[in-house]
């Protein structure tokens, strides 16, 4: 685990493989948790998909139910209140078991993440005490009321309303909640109301009088998730109902939203081994030409491409799982401990925003590329991908648009530099005046790609520097120059995070061939997000400067972007070859 190291410090540090936590050392505790929770979903929630899809009553409520008589709705409930207390990893390994279960994966995560953890988190003792226990058992299923009809990314413009009553014993709760996820069953609503003003959270339960919902949403995807919205009409709460503290709920709901971010994209990766399975197995069994499928060039190319992007995805994830359980180290969930999870949950803002956006993104290429494989019969509903190509495209909306999660990312390094936090500036400038030195590297393999990490992270540097030098305070309101500047550091941080993983599963107790494949994967995977961070990198430099000093910068960019020269071609080749030969996406358990 990466101790010492702040958020968004990556781009300073030359962090080491065993500073890094990776998929490959997930343990005994891990693995039987990931084939209970394997087990439950492919025999008694996949079945059941169709089911849920017409919204047959009770069926995803009864899923829950029985998700929480195994503990799988209590992985992060301390155990005093019912739960399992486990590590950030065990809701890694089982969020991505879920999407077996189609839209159940929706409730399941709204319920786990969102629902439930605003009370873990925020909650009181007594609060944690009353509520935690059901909603670990499935007796009780939670939804998060943030969004309006009025207002979306902009979570702070809510117009919903709370006001005191004269004997001060209770908030009267008006206003519309919409996109709710659970509505249709939940039982306890997270909702968020403004007192004076500002922005509280509030528990209302759901046979609170006043409250009510709107019909099902008709929606693209998810359709077996319950989508409403929630009403409030004088709806009554009382003020130990408060979560967290009184005006203060945008610390609440903003950094819920922080861990809901890396939880959806622990379900995307998941959902992405879905998508390559189901692939595997058609172009195994489809022939043209009198061939099968999997013999084509062109379809091996398409599968070794979701194999790799799925590789440096889950190395995010789980390089973030062993982050943010550091970061919630010695914290105690059984008290009042709103401040220091506050502090927590904020610390990996930035990388829990690009997990998200990886992951989501990695999930829309696979179910696009799945599709296409299946050619038509990919646009028929009889075939599971075309269900997987409208699920997956909600995921690139919830919990903040990828468009706000990319501004957030410079947003927040900005505001860190600012305050002193994070010596961006400083280190942007290092790199300016060392471009001289900057060499080309003779080195191979995964010690060559490490090299070409660092001068990744030096041209992130260099180029988000002399933006934020140039452009000064205008440069907060220029989003084109901003998500550039994101993109920049979500490819650092996907190849960093994908090279060290390869680097450190070398010195692990796994087969030799899924060495082999990790390095090939990370290969593939850091000169693809080279590419990307180069045209960024170009494209902000030609914005900020001009004339002789952008030919300056220019020629001391080329230097960073020299690269070895790698038969990348014939290692998707390689790497097809091998998944197709194991029929699914390898994981080394």
């Amino acid at each position: 685990m990466e101790l010492g190291i702040r958020g968004g410090g990556f781009l300073l540090a030359e962090v080491s493989p065993d500073q890094v936590y990776v998929r490959e050392e997930i343990n005994e505790d891990h693995k039987q948790l990931k084939r209970m929770a394997h087990n439950f979903m492919t025999k008694e929630v996949a079945p059941k998909i169709e089911e849920m899809e017409e919204q047959q009553e009770g069926v995803v409520r009864e899923f829950m139910r029985q998700a929480g008589e195994l503990g799988l709705l209590g992985l992060e409930v301390p155990e005093e209140f019912g739960g399992l207390a486990m590590d950030k990893a065990s809701t890694v390994v089982v969020g991505e078991e879920v999407p077996i279960g189609g839209s159940f994966a929706v409730a399941y995560a709204a319920h786990t993440g969102i629902g439930t953890l605003p009370i873990v988190y925020f909650g009181t003792p007594e609060q944690k005490a009353k509520y935690l226990p059901g909603l670990a058992d499935g007796s009780k299923v939670a939804a998060y009321c943030l969004t309006e009809p009025g207002s979306g990314s902009d979570a702070l413009g809510a117009k919903s309303t709370a006001v005191l009553n004269a004997e001060g014993t209770h908030y009267s709760l008006n206003g519309t909640k919409q996109f709710i996820t659970n509505a249709g069953f939940a039982d306890v609503f997270l909702v968020y109301a403004k007192v004076d003003g500002k922005m509280t959270n509030f528990i209302v339960e759901r046979e609170t009088p006043g409250l009510s919902f709107g019909p099902e949403e008709k929606k693209m995807g998810i359709k077996g998730s319950s989508t409403r919205q929630v009403i409030l009409e004088d709806v009554l709460v009382p003020v130990e109902n408060v979560v967290g503290e009184l005006g203060r709920g945008h610390v609440v709901a903003f950094n819920i939203l922080n861990v809901g971010r890396f939880k959806l994209a622990a379900g995307a990766i998941g959902s992405v081994q879905v998508v390559l399975e189901t692939c595997l197995k058609y172009a195994s069994e489809r022939k043209q030409f009198g061939v099968a499928l999997n013999t084509f060039g062109a379809i091996q190319n398409k599968i070794a491409q979701i194999a790799t992007k799925t590789y440096m995805a889950e190395s995010v994830v789980y390089r973030t799982a062993g982050l943010m359980e550091n970061g919630f180290h010695g914290l105690d969930l059984t008290v009042n401990c709103s401040k220091e999870a506050g502090k927590a949950l904020e610390e990996y803002a930035i990388e829990c925003s690009l997990n998200k956006v990886l992951a989501s993104e990695v999930l829309d290429f696979a179910v696009d590329e799945g599709v296409q494989i299946h050619g038509g019969y990919g646009f028929i509903q009889e075939y599971p991908i075309e269900r997987m190509y409208r699920d997956s495209r909600i995921n690139r909306l919830f919990e903040g648009t990828n468009e706000i999660n990319r501004l957030l990312v410079p947003g927040t390094l900005l505001k860190r530099a600012m305050t002193g936090e994070l010596p961006l500036l400083q280190a942007a400038q290092a790199v300016s005046k060392d471009l001289v030195s900057v060499g080309m590297s003779d080195a191979e393999g995964l010690e060559g790609l490490n090299q070409m990490t660092q001068k990744a992270k030096k041209l992130c540097l260099m180029a988000a520097g002399l933006a934020a030098q140039n452009l000064g305070m205008s440069l907060k309101d220029n989003q084109y120059v901003l998500t550039g500047m994101a993109e920049m550091v979500l490819q650092v941080y996907a190849m960093e995070s994908g090279v060290l993983r390869a680097q450190k599963v070398q010195t692990l107790d796994v087969s030799d061939e899924h060495k082999a494949f990790v390095e090939k994967a990370a290969t593939l995977g850091a000169f693809e997000a080279f590419v990307i961070l180069e045209q960024q990198a170009k494209e902000v430099l030609c914005a900020v400067e001009k004339g002789d000093s952008l030919s300056t910068v220019l020629a001391g960019m080329r230097k960073l972007v020299r690269r070895p020269n790698v038969d990348l071609i014939g290692m998707r080749q390689e790497i097809a070859k091998y998944i197709i030969e194991k029929e699914v996406y390898p994981t080394n358990y």
